[in-house]
């Protein structure tokens, strides 16, 4: 195990498929919001003109919110969750998502009462990740330096995030770790993760 990972009692988590099963058809809300395949879709709309952007944002946003209610936890998420947060450990939520809708999700998923209100931060609370102005307001409000915190996602923009921030990154819910150069450490699920944490076996 990573050594890093015996110390932290910070941890950062991405939402959708890192605590829940990915579900988000990328390809549809492109075609739906004529997005560029290689434009990154909230950077797109920010560039749209005001009346557009806000209609593309408003449409993004009920759709979201219709998987929000749907969510199912990844396998292994609400066991580490739980086992974090009995512990005593601080626990924080950063999503390119909107935060009400990560509320609704966390509610989904019966994790609601293991984050703070103030620790569940979206899209508007921060720039999204990749920059690193999320994990650095999560810092500032926990009176804590950044390289005490520990980011869990599943996608490079969560890496970075943390790279960009000084924390550390941790990769869960893919087989292998395509960007080995981010990640301090690589789990194949949350149940690898918890075990690595706890001393026990993955299930």
């Amino acid at each position: 195990m990573a050594q890093f990972l015996q110390h932290c009692r910070h941890w950062v988590f991405d939402m959708d498929g890192t605590l829940t099963n990915a579900v988000h058809d990328f390809q549809h809300i492109r075609q739906q919001l004529a997005i560029p395949p290689e434009a990154d879709i909230l950077g797109y709309l920010d560039s749209l003109p005001p009346a557009q952007a806000r209609a593309a944002h408003q449409w993004l946003l009920e759709h979201e919110r219709t998987l929000a209610q749907q969510s199912t936890a990844a396998p292994g998420a609400v066991a580490l969750v739980k086992y974090l947060h009995e512990r005593g450990d601080r626990l924080a939520i950063l999503t390119r998502n909107a935060r009400e809708l990560a509320q609704v999700t966390l509610q989904a998923i019966g994790l609601q009462h293991c984050f703070a209100p103030a620790d569940i931060l979206g899209r508007d609370e921060a720039a999204p990740k990749p920059a690193p102005d999320g994990m650095l307001h999560i810092a500032r409000n926990w009176q804590v330096c950044s390289s005490q915190l520990c980011m869990v996602g599943d996608f490079h923009f969560d890496l970075r995030s943390a790279r960009n921030a000084g924390a550390r990154a941790v990769l869960v819910n893919l087989p292998d770790n395509p960007w080995p150069r981010l990640t301090d450490h690589h789990a194949p699920d949350c149940h690898a993760l918890l075990a690595s944490l706890s001393g026990s076996s993955p299930h």
